[in-house]
């Protein structure tokens, strides 16, 4: 799970990608102008940004300008704009942002750029926790050096199998609603639990995918992130 910050001035568009990143299993924090975005990234360290160019306080470059300043721009910041024009891009790609979205976003162009932006985040953040953990080395004249321990990887659960058996002695209805709850256990347990991962596979509409879940008894609880 990542601590995303979506900066916009649009209420609509903030519920609408807190929704999306929280169904990915995300912690969102919302600001609707600059100075709510810069009291919340005082506050808090992020892992990314959607920031918004056009605001009505102060545009979302000046606010980029502001934390490259002021050592503050440690994490991938995703420009947002239906107005942008290229050189407004280029010269937020050169203060630092890590890529550009143009309004309307769409949810394959959403999740791409989040998954890239989280890639960079955790790139970045690799080298520092390489550093807080150096490699031991064997020492001499019988000093004794504690190791840290690693647990044995243990085989991870893999969830409901592709290819499962199916008792069709049964009638139709039964053994229809047999495959179905267990098509969506499968997909689900594949994407994580992400219900917007899940959709997209399917084919099917979120609100439409939560009412066929209930009604098959998937139990979401277990499944679900976030």
């Amino acid at each position: 799970m990542a601590n995303i910050l979506v900066v916009d001035d649009e209420l609509g568009i903030r519920d609408l990608l807190s929704e999306i990143l929280n169904d990915e299993g995300h912690s969102v924090d919302l600001a609707e102008n600059a100075t709510q975005a810069r009291s919340a990234r005082m506050d808090a360290t992020y892992d990314l940004v959607l920031l918004d160019i056009w605001m009505p306080d102060t545009d979302g470059v000046t606010l980029l300008k502001e934390w490259a300043a002021t050592g503050l721009l440690t994490m991938p910041v995703i420009m947002m704009s239906g107005h942008a024009t290229i050189d407004t891009a280029v010269e937020a790609t050169r203060i630092g942002a890590f890529s550009f979205l143009e309004k309307p976003i769409t949810l394959q162009k959403l999740l791409k750029a989040v998954e890239q932006g989280l890639a960079r985040s955790q790139a970045n953040a690799a080298p520092a926790a390489l550093a807080t953990h150096k490699p031991l080395t064997a020492m001499g004249d019988g000093a004794v050096v504690s190791l840290p321990l690693h647990s044995p990887v243990m085989p991870a659960d893999m969830g409901p199998l592709a290819h499962q058996g199916f008792d069709l002695d049964r009638p139709l209805r039964e053994a229809r609603d047999g495959f179905e709850k267990a098509y969506f256990e499968f997909h689900l347990a594949r994407e994580g639990g992400s219900m917007t991962r899940v959709a997209e596979k399917t084919g099917l509409e979120r609100t439409h995918l939560y009412r066929k879940l209930r009604q098959l008894g998937v139990e979401l609880g277990r499944n679900k992130r976030g």
